[in-house]
């Protein structure tokens, strides 16, 4: 570790200064394969997603932290007034206007570390990586004083699960009240294939831990009949959605739609959520003043949102010469997209991917840098840049970790980078 520079106690010092490794590899293997039937799920991430976990820890201050949390708590003050939810809910599908209870499980909001306090950049519904951030920031050990005297994990680990399953636990309860919950199921696409695919089987063994039946689905193979979702001649209860068909459009998704339109399993996050939260036109309305104040949303709170979210506006061909000459400053997204898929960088853009732009139904988001954690990779250092996502239900902030790249968004392809633990600051600043 550098000893020439001041402020190694500070977040911004560690995270600028400090390349040290601070993952327990052995343990992180022990937590992921706590159960036999989890048995080589380690070295099977090591083989097939080298990248998927860094071996370092990002450090935000108290400051920072709060600053999230206050943001988060500004957004939820606002989707909860009618006027905002007519206001979006008018622009969605019909099934969105389906409202049986649930809120949404593991909202993901993502923000950049400005210069002027955390940004939020976009909001998720689907957002994965919760257990296994869990078990990541369970496997740290401090790499030195400053670390282990001044900075400690964002949530209580050891509570963490039961605060996950009591999510799933409220979700069912505010559609089915004090009924025992059945079968969970665990849906995606092909979900073997997918990336987060250990996740799954984490899920699968926290669900049967607190003594509910669980299994892993495959979207197309769930069955509407009778009046409830079969899946492999087991009616299933509630699902864990982690589709990006956000409002069941796909044809091999019929038999989820009719079963989430008729109420007949409960089914988090749902179509109404991504309307709410995840739409990215939503970030143009809450970073709107003049906006946010026709909504009666009060002086404070607008405050707060137009500090923290990166001005957004829709392109529009009214504003397609402006924005075009104004790129540079812009990073634009699709409305309905996730994951970083067909999103751009302003300074990046060709006169074809403006075509498509324009064709395309897109917001032009004010572009917030990343910050950057310096790190070790192959014997030399680097500096990979991080985004932070705090896991947030029912306006509560569950954990916050991080995601380190290189490129222009996170990608998992990173030599050095994937999730990183956060710690936080004991104190202010």
């Amino acid at each position: 570790m550098p000893t020439d520079l001041p402020n190694l106690v500070t977040p911004e010092g560690l995270n600028r200064g400090c390349a040290c490794r601070t993952l327990n590899a052995g343990k992180l293997s022990k937590l992921l394969e706590s159960e036999p039937v989890l048995a080589g799920m380690a070295d099977e991430i090591a083989r097939t997603r080298p990248y998927l976990f860094s071996s370092t820890a990002v450090f935000l201050s108290r400051g920072q932290y709060e600053g999230m949390a206050a943001l988060v708590a500004a957004v939820e003050q606002v989707l909860a007034l009618p006027a905002y939810q007519e206001a979006v809910l008018g622009r969605a599908p019909a099934i969105a206007q389906r409202e049986h209870g649930p809120r949404g499980a593991f909202l993901g909001y993502d923000f950049h570390l400005g210069e002027a306090g955390p940004q939020l950049i976009e909001i998720n519904t689907n957002a994965g990586g919760a257990l296994l951030n869990l078990a990541l920031a369970h496997a740290q050990q401090a790499c030195c004083r400053e670390m282990a005297s001044n900075f400690q994990p964002s949530a209580d680990l050891e509570k963490l699960e039961q605060v996950f399953f009591a999510m799933f636990a409220e979700e069912w309860r505010r559609q089915r009240g004090d009924a025992p919950p059945g079968t969970i199921a665990i849906v995606d696409d092909d979900p073997e294939a997918q990336y987060l695919y250990p996740e799954f089987r984490l899920f699968e063994r926290l669900f049967r831990r607190f003594g509910a039946e669980a299994l892993i689905a495959d979207g197309k193979a769930l069955e509407w009949r009778d009046g409830k979702l079969w899946h492999q001649g087991q009616v299933v209860d509630l699902v864990y959605n982690r589709l990006t068909d956000f409002y069941f459009d796909q044809p091999e998704h019929a038999a989820l739609r009719a079963a989430y339109e008729a109420g007949a399993a409960v089914v988090t996050p749902h179509p109404r959520a991504h309307a709410l939260y995840a739409d990215k036109r939503n970030l143009a309305l809450l970073s709107d003043g003049d906006a946010l104040a026709a909504l009666g949303v009060p002086e404070a709170t607008r405050d707060i949102l137009l500090a923290g979210i990166p001005r957004t506006e829709p392109v529009t061909p009214e504003r397609a010469e402006a924005l075009w000459a104004e790129r540079r400053k812009r990073f634009f997204k699709p409305a309905a997209g996730y994951g970083s898929k067909a999103a751009y960088r302003g300074d990046k853009l060709t006169r074809r991917v403006w075509g498509e732009i324009l064709a395309g139904d897109y917001v032009a988001q004010a572009l917030v840098p990343p910050s950057e954690r310096r790190l070790e990779v192959d014997g030399a250092e680097t500096d990979l840049k991080l985004d932070v996502r705090a896991y947030v239900y029912g306006g509560q902030v569950q954990l916050v970790a991080a995601r380190l790249y290189e490129g222009q968004t996170t990608n998992f392809r990173t030599p050095g980078g994937g999730f990183a633990p956060v710690f936080v600051g004991r104190g202010k600043p």
